[in-house]
């Protein structure tokens, strides 16, 4: 009988864990800010697929189809994505692209859960824009609405290797571009991410080659090329502290603050650990939105 109340007890604190842990994993989604910048995401992937599948349109119809012009659809592409970013960079870190955002998650500059609402807001901007440019254009000329398909001569793996590539440079590009340890950066960021995206735009667009490619891109510029120091040193000490534990051996470490640093990383049973990995706290006062690619 007495194990009982203690059940429920538990029960009701489980409960009561599991609803912090969520909030804890949504922190910084319930905001007037964050919300903007969701919207704006969705605004600028409508405006984008609007134009630049306008330009795909064969006006000669099926009867007469006039020539494609690859460097006129590459143009329309580039600089559409170059003139939403410097509209919306400033509200939502103009993403404007979902492997973006993955390669966002992958580098820690936005969290999972806010990378939910910005992949569905740009999915259903996506769909809303080609929907629109679909009732407004004849129906003789509608076509394909610029539906990229592999060649016929090429195997989907081959389609898949090409994606990969177009999209790392044009994540690599996005990673250079807005580095803020970087003080040789001159001209226009939004310029040089559309013109990245025209280059690749001479190709394809689907979904696997480009995620991977932009994990890939920005894995190797944040933590190869250009790694944060801190979070480097950090990382160096805690795998040099468990090194020493697997060795069955213990040495004494003389810089307490590194210790102690290094202790922070490990997650220990009972305590809540709330992680804010937007830093905003230590921005004391730094308007992140004057980074193109600074999450909310």
């Amino acid at each position: 009988m007495s194990d009982r109340p203690a059940a429920r007890q538990w029960g009701k604190c489980g409960s009561l864990c599991r609803r912090e842990s969520i909030m804890v994993a949504f922190k910084g989604v319930w905001t007037q800010a964050f919300w903007k910048a969701v919207t704006a995401e969705f605004l600028a992937m409508l405006i984008f697929v609007l134009l630049s599948l306008g330009s795909t349109i064969n006006w000669g119809g099926a009867e007469k189809p006039l020539p494609v012009d690859m460097v006129l659809i590459s143009l329309c592409f580039g600089l559409s994505i170059a003139t939403m970013v410097q509209c919306f960079g400033h509200i939502s870190g103009g993403h404007i692209n979902p492997a973006v955002t993955v390669a966002m998650v992958c580098t820690r500059k936005i969290s999972i859960a806010k990378s939910v609402f910005y992949i569905t807001a740009q999915c259903l901007g996506a769909i809303i824009g080609a929907g629109i440019l679909y009732l407004v254009t004849p129906p003789s000329v509608v076509g394909g609405l610029g539906v990229t398909t592999v060649h016929g001569n090429l195997s989907a793996g081959h389609g898949l290797l090409v994606e990969l590539i177009i999209t790392f440079q044009l994540v690599f590009t996005i990673f250079a571009s807005c580095d803020s340890k970087r003080t040789d950066v001159t001209g226009s960021i939004a310029l040089a991410i559309g013109f990245s995206v025209a280059i690749g735009h001479l190709f394809a667009i689907y979904w696997v080659g480009p995620i991977i490619g932009a994990v890939l891109a920005g894995g190797l510029y944040e933590y190869v090329f250009c790694p944060d120091v801190e979070l480097k040193r950090r990382f160096k000490e805690a795998f040099n502290k468990a090194a020493q534990q697997t060795k069955g051996s213990y040495m004494e470490v003389e810089d307490n603050r590194s210790q102690v640093e290094t202790d922070d990383l490990i997650l220990k049973p009972g305590v809540v650990h709330v992680i804010d990995i937007d830093r905003g706290e230590e921005k004391k006062g730094k308007d992140p939105s004057g980074e193109v690619l600074s999450s909310v």
